[in-house]
């Protein structure tokens, strides 16, 4: 007789089972990293990328864009430019929108003491709160 080789179906239970206790185990720690990466991406946007796309603008033109203008000014020249401006852009080559598919709000002047303007994000819920990251924040 030949002895047959192979899993039993308890020994597969017991890799089923302990596969699903590793997963218990690891998916609470993995949980809300997402929502960490889309604040960090946020933040980097606010500081670095689109704060670099306002500073170049300022540079051209001698101020930076009106409220009004908002964001659109440096993908695309606003018509209302004051004398002596010199647009070289676009300055940023995409619409600016936060990792929650939301635009990025500006206000110029600022609001908050020790800013040229403000920029932030409304957050993951999409409504001004608490949970804003705006470049006026450490």
């Amino acid at each position: 007789m030949r002895a047959k080789s192979g899993f039993t179906l308890i020994e597969l239970m017991l890799v089923v089972i302990i596969l699903g206790v590793l997963a218990a185990m690891v998916m609470p720690r993995l949980s809300g990293r997402s929502e960490q990466a889309k604040v960090a991406v946020a933040k980097t946007d606010i500081s670095a990328n689109i704060a670099t796309a306002l500073d170049l603008y300022e540079l051209d033109n001698g101020r930076y864009p009106t409220t009004e203008q908002g964001l659109a000014a440096l993908s695309t020249k606003p018509g209302d430019l004051s004398e002596g401006a010199n647009w070289n852009g676009p300055y940023i080559k995409k619409e600016s929108q936060d990792p929650w598919n939301k635009e990025y709000q500006y206000k110029y002047p600022a609001t908050h003491e020790g800013q040229d303007y403000d920029l932030y994000s409304l957050g993951p819920d999409g409504i001004e709160s608490e949970d804003d990251i705006g470049n006026w924040q450490k």
